[in-house]
C-alpha cells in the first residue's frame, strides 16, 4: 500500500470548494498516492462521489485523516479536524495565518509539517503553483458579474429607435489579478472602464484592456512596487493626494470594484463614507477586501448593504468559492504542481526538500515548531495587526490639500484618465 493522500469535505459552511478534481486525483494515483475523498468533499463545486471513485479514488469518511500522510485543504485546518490527523502529516491548504497565530500555534502543537499556498513566491517555476492569481483572477470575473446583478440598468451603450442607453461607467481600484480580470470582464459587458493603483507597471497593462488610466503621477508612485510585484503601503501624503483626485471621479461612476490588498495588514481604506454620499442612487460597489476589513467604509462582511442615498455596498465572502466548479479545478492543480515537487519519483514517496526554495518559502510548521521567519514567536508573542489608516483621515487630508492646489498650480494632484 502507497503513501496517502486525503482530501476532506470543508467544514466551513461558507466554503463550496474542494481540493481535488478527477483530474488531479488521477495524477495523484499515477505518482504512487493512494487517494481517499470524503463522502461529499466535492458536491459544492459540482463533483459528485463517482467521479472520483472513477479514476480510483476511495471515498471516505472524515476519521480517514488519521491515516493520511498528506492532507490537502482549501482552509486552514480546526482545531478538531488537527486533532484527527497523525503527527508528521503534510497539510497543504490557504492558511490565512496573519493574524491567526493561535491556530498557527496549535499547528505546530499537532506535529503537522503545514504548508501555506498563498506564501507561493512568484517565480517562473512557481507560476502554476500561484493560488493567490488563479483565485484572485475568478474574484475579478465574479465581481463584475455580482455588480451588474446589483446594477438594474445594462452595462452596454445601447441604441434603439426608442432612444439611447448610455453605457455604465465603472472604476477599479487596484490593478492586481482581480482587478485585470474586472477590467476585462467590464469591457466584454460593454462598460465604460477607468482603473487606478499606485504601481507606474500596470498603467500599460489598463490602457491594452481597453481601459482608462487614473493616478497621481509623482516620484512616489514611480517607486511604488516591491520586488515581488506587490503594491507597497503609500504615506499617508501620496494617500490624501489620491484621494483628492479619486473622490472627484467616484461621484460620477455607476460601479465602483476595489480589490486592493497589502500582504500581513488589513486592507486600506479607499472609499470613504462621504464618497460614497458622493453618488447616485442606483450605484454599485464591490468590496473583494471585505475579509481583510474591507477597503470601502460601510461594507458589512457577507452582507449587500443599501445606503441611505440608495447606494448598494456588496460585501460578499469567499468571492471565488462564488464560482467553486472553475475555483477548484484550478486550485487542485495548484495543489498538485506543488506536491509533485515534493515526490521522489524513484521511489514514488514523500521526499520534501527542506532547502528547495518553494518549501522555505511556504512551510510555516515543522516537527513541532513554527518555522516560518515571519511567524517565528507565534506561539509566545501572538502578532497584532497594525490598523489601516482610516479613509474619513484620508478624505480630510485631502480636502485640506485643495484650498493649497488652487493657490499653486503646481501643487495639484496630477493624473491621467
Amino acid at each position: 500500500m502507497g503513501q496517502i493522500v486525503f482530501i476532506p469535505r470543508e467544514l466551513d459552511p461558507n466554503e463550496p470548494r474542494v481540493a481535488a478534481s478527477p483530474e488531479t486525483v488521477k495524477r495523484l494515483a499515477g505518482l504512487g498516492f493512494d487517494v481517499i475523498v470524503e463522502k461529499g468533499a466535492g458536491l459544492g463545486s459540482r463533483i459528485p462521489d463517482q467521479d472520483f471513485a472513477a479514476v480510483g479514488a476511495a471515498i471516505g469518511k472524515a476519521t480517514d485523516a488519521s491515516k493520511a500522510d498528506v492532507v490537502l485543504k482549501v482552509r486552514r485546518p480546526t482545531d478538531a479536524e488537527l486533532k484527527g490527523y497523525k503527527s508528521g502529516a503534510a497539510v497543504i491548504a490557504i492558511m490565512d495565518p496573519y493574524g491567526n497565530d493561535a491556530a498557527v500555534a496549535a499547528m505546530a502543537k499537532a506535529g503537522i509539517t503545514a504548508f501555506s499556498m498563498e506564501f507561493m513566491p512568484r517565480i517562473t517555476r512557481a507560476q502554476v503553483m500561484d493560488v493567490l492569481s488563479s483565485q484572485a483572477n475568478l474574484a475579478g470575473y465574479q465581481a463584475v458579474i455580482d455588480a451588474a446583478a446589483e446594477y438594474d440598468r445594462a452595462l452596454p451603450m445601447m441604441m434603439t429607435a426608442a432612444g439611447t442607453v448610455p453605457a455604465a461607467k465603472t472604476f477599479i481600484m487596484g490593478v492586481g489579478v482581480a482587478g485585470l480580470q474586472a477590467i476585462a470582464t467590464a469591457r466584454r459587458l460593454g462598460a465604460v472602464v477607468t482603473a487606478t493603483d499606485v504601481r507606474p507597471a500596470v498603467k500599460e497593462q489598463v490602457q491594452s484592456l481597453g481601459a482608462k488610466f487614473l493616478a497621481v503621477e509623482d516620484e512616489e508612485f514611480k517607486a511604488a512596487e516591491t520586488a515581488g510585484g506587490y503594491a507597497k503601503e503609500m504615506s499617508k501624503e501620496y494617500q490624501a493626494k489620491q484621494a483628492a483626485l479619486t473622490a472627484e471621479h467616484i461621484a460620477k461612476q455607476d460601479i465602483v470594484i476595489t480589490t486592493a490588498l497589502i500582504p500581513g495588514r488589513p486592507a486600506p481604506k479607499l472609499v470613504s463614507a462621504a464618497m460614497v454620499a458622493s453618488m447616485k442612487p442606483g450605484s454599485v460597489i464591490v468590496d473583494l477586501a471585505v475579509e481583510r476589513g474591507g477597503n470601502v467604509e460601510g461594507a458589512v462582511p457577507g452582507r449587500v448593504v443599501t445606503t441611505e442615498n440608495g447606494v448598494k455596498i456588496v460585501g460578499h465572502l469567499n468571492v471565488p468559492g462564488r464560482v467553486a466548479a472553475s475555483a477548484s479545478l484550478l486550485y487542485a492543480k495548484n495543489l498538485y504542481a506543488f506536491l509533485e515537487t515534493m515526490v521522489d519519483k524513484t521511489t514514488k514517496t514523500l521526499a520534501i526538500k527542506r532547502d528547495d526554495e518553494l518549501v522555505k518559502a511556504t512551510m510555516l510548521t515543522d516537527a513541532g515548531q513554527v518555522v516560518h521567519p515571519a511567524f517565528a514567536k507565534a506561539g509566545e508573542e501572538p502578532r497584532t495587526e497594525p490598523a489601516a489608516i482610516p479613509a474619513t483621515t484620508l478624505v480630510a487630508d485631502a480636502a485640506d490639500a485643495k484650498p493649497a492646489a488652487k493657490k499653486k498650480a503646481a501643487a495639484k494632484p496630477k493624473g491621467t484618465a
